[in-house]
């Protein structure tokens, strides 16, 4: 769960997720909406993908991502209990 917060931590990664909230994007789709070079969202993919938020299907020579929110309900769930 300490890869999930340290990925949660960015703010690009965070909004990573956002779109992918939306719909499932390549990595040059989810590229060409920041300003950052392209190696820079791929490492952002990479920890999203470490911390299991996201997933990957490799369609020809294209990688299509999808967010996890398995991973999501695990956190979610975590916190709240917490609350209790």
């Amino acid at each position: 769960m300490n890869e999930v917060f340290k990925a949660l931590n960015d703010p690009a990664r965070r909004e990573i997720l956002k779109l992918l909230r939306k719909r499932d994007m390549t990595a040059g789709e989810i590229a060409a909406k920041f300003d950052m070079a392209a190696p820079s969202v791929s490492h952002h993919l990479d920890k999203l993908k470490q911390a299991g938020l996201v997933t990957t299907v490799k369609e020809g020579q294209y990688i299509t991502y999808s967010i996890n929110t398995t991973v999501l309900d695990d956190v979610l769930q975590f916190i709240l209990t917490l609350k209790k």
